[in-house]
């Protein structure tokens, strides 16, 4: 059911996702919200981390920030003095509907989720084509290894519409929106390239800049091993003369820096990033990859949104639900194992970590190879 409107909102405000990934993930509702409401002021509310990765944005006139220790109340009082016309929540949290509701912002919509219902003015039901992202318990998982097979119901691919991004457009199409998906997309200035290319040294390079990003926040189960990072990016350089960049955050340096080590040792071109860079410095570059090489973590989706190629080991998730891009979308190698417990969507493999294990070092260098040309 769609929201009915006697005047169209003027000033609209999206409350936004908290994690890098899922917010990237809402560009195509954001644009498709600007494309309903093409006269009115929309704002975001934005936790402070993700502030650079709205800048600049088509679908955004305001960006809105809370910080790590901001009380709902505090929150609240900076929204209320906005005055607003509409909320749109696209996060499921009771707090981001709470922040709305005690914001008076008259007309607040979301999905329909326990202990929040009575703070929206309308609810939306769940998805008929939504998954839901089932962790695996390890009885689970070690019954699946021992048959050697999925189970029946899960043995067929999820459809297209079952991707996460069809969520936040199903919460912009309760507002009149066109619910039909777009690519992800994030902007970035030929300014910040330029500045982001002088400052880590990357003006003038031989070869192509090809992108490594070998951690992921979420847990050691969404990484493919260091060891299979080294041997692909070795035999990549060796055949391309690239010039690789390290990508990560402060928690991936040592990660990287082991990474590193073994790469120049081969007298190799090498440049580490990792935790020196801004959001916005990454997506510059990121923006100027060939391909990206990277696990299945928040700066896949930014790579993905900037247009730049990505090769993906995927194990413990699903990139019929969460992959990069659009669903289907060519340009990017998603790669999975035929292990029969993945995916599990846990952040520790209980047992052997065989869906990472089986993706084998040459298949990455061919998909490297074949996107990168």
């Amino acid at each position: 059911m769609s929201v009915s409107f006697n005047i169209p909102p003027r000033r609209i405000l999206v409350r936004e996702t908290n994690w890098l990934g899922d917010a990237v993930m809402t560009t195509p509702a954001l644009l498709r919200l600007r494309e309903q409401f093409p006269s009115a002021h929309i704002a975001l509310l934005t936790h402070a981390k993700l502030t650079g990765l709205w800048q600049n944005h088509p679908a955004v006139n305001e960006i809105i920030l809370f910080g790590a220790g901001e009380g709902v109340f505090a929150v609240a009082k900076k929204l209320r003095a906005k005055k607003f016309d509409l909320a749109l929540v696209l996060p499921n949290s009771p707090r981001s509907a709470l922040e709305v509701f005690l914001a008076d912002i008259p007309q607040r919509v979301g999905y329909a989720r326990p202990w929040r219902n009575f703070l929206l003015t309308q609810t939306v039901a769940p998805r008929v084509a939504a998954v839901k992202m089932h962790k695996r318990s390890v009885g689970e998982i070690q019954e699946l290894v021992a048959n050697n097979s999925k189970l029946k119901t899960e043995n067929s691919k999820p459809p297209a519409s079952a991707h996460q991004l069809h969520e936040y457009l199903n919460l912009a199409a309760a507002l009149g929106a066109n619910p039909e998906p777009l690519a992800p997309q994030l902007t970035v200035a030929l300014e910040e390239i330029a500045s982001a290319k002088k400052k880590f040294g990357l003006e003038k390079m031989d070869g192509p800049i090809f992108g490594l990003n070998p951690g992921a926040e979420y847990g050691p189960a969404k990484r493919w091993p260091a060891e299979k990072f080294i041997a692909a990016a070795k035999e990549i350089q060796q055949r391309t003369n690239c010039v690789w960049i390290l990508f990560g955050g402060k928690a991936d340096v040592e990660l990287t820096a082991r990474i590193e080590a073994e790469i120049r040792n081969s007298k190799f071109e090498i440049r580490n990033l990792s935790g020196q860079t801004s959001l916005r410095e990454l997506m510059a570059l990121l923006k100027i990859c060939r391909v990206v090489l990277t696990n299945d973590t928040g700066p896949m989706h930014v790579a993905a949104a900037l247009g730049t190629p990505l090769v993906v080991p995927f194990g413990s998730t699903s990139p019929e639900l969460t992959g990069p891009g659009l669903p289907g979308e060519v340009r990017h190698r998603l790669l999975k194992s035929d292990a029969p417990c993945s995916p599990c969507f846990l952040r520790e493999c209980p047992i052997d970590f065989c869906c990472m294990n089986q993706i084998s070092v040459k298949r990455v260098v061919a998909a490297v190879l074949e996107s990168g040309r």
